[in-house]
């Protein structure tokens, strides 16, 4: 697969500004390939890049994808502030391995406690099925916990020995109420859901 057309298929996409996501998935891309198109696209916000052993998706995220991104990532700031947890927000940075043939950015990521190489917590909005299986890309990156929002619920996925088991709650934030903030995601007023989710969390802890 030649540079110029994998930058030939991104040209492609169109920025829309609505609720249609665009995929494109592409196999036999080397890893100097997969690095060049990184290189032309990784600093753009309207694409997401993800790389497994030879096969690369790229995608063009839909506006209401990048909304739950979004008030995702704020109303765990807020709990964040008022736990007073120590975090490290690392959104959707390039994490990748040569060796391992695999390379993607997160929605949204975390590190906990302190900073790292790799975060604690990457999270993904899931808007459509379909593409490369991220969860065997997190596995070779060994991030330890897996986050996928879809329907308005969250999926939890913890490693262990290598292979990522589904919990019910963040093993690296035990005491964080998973259907409250589901609560507050797709609240339409952004402003509104920071001001009761932060309400509702100092009301849980006093």
């Amino acid at each position: 697969m030649s540079l110029h057309l994998l930058e030939d298929i991104a040209a492609q996409f169109v920025v829309r500004g609505d609720d249609l996501e665009e995929r494109y998935l592409v196999s036999g891309v080397g890893w100097d390939e997969y690095e060049a198109v990184l290189e032309r696209l990784g600093d753009s916000p309207w694409y997401r890049l993800t790389y497994l052993e030879g096969v690369l998706e790229i995608v063009a995220p839909s506006r209401r994808h990048e909304f739950n991104k979004d008030s995702i990532t704020r109303l765990l700031n807020v709990y964040f502030e008022e736990t007073r947890t120590r975090f490290y927000g690392l959104g959707s940075t390039t994490f990748r391995s040569k060796l391992k043939q695999r390379g993607l950015e997160p929605d949204t990521s975390f590190c906990i406690g302190s900073e790292k190489e790799l975060p604690d917590i990457a999270i993904e909005v899931v808007e459509t099925s379909g593409g490369i299986d991220k969860l065997e890309v997190y596995r070779g990156l060994r991030v330890p916990e897996v986050w996928f929002w879809q329907k308005n619920q969250f999926n939890l996925f913890y490693l262990r020995s290598d292979v990522y088991e589904q919990v019910t709650r963040s093993q690296l934030l035990p005491d964080l109420d998973l259907d409250l903030l589901a609560t507050y995601i797709p609240h339409p007023e952004p402003l509104d859901a920071v001001l009761e989710y932060r309400a509702r969390l100092r009301t849980q802890m006093s």
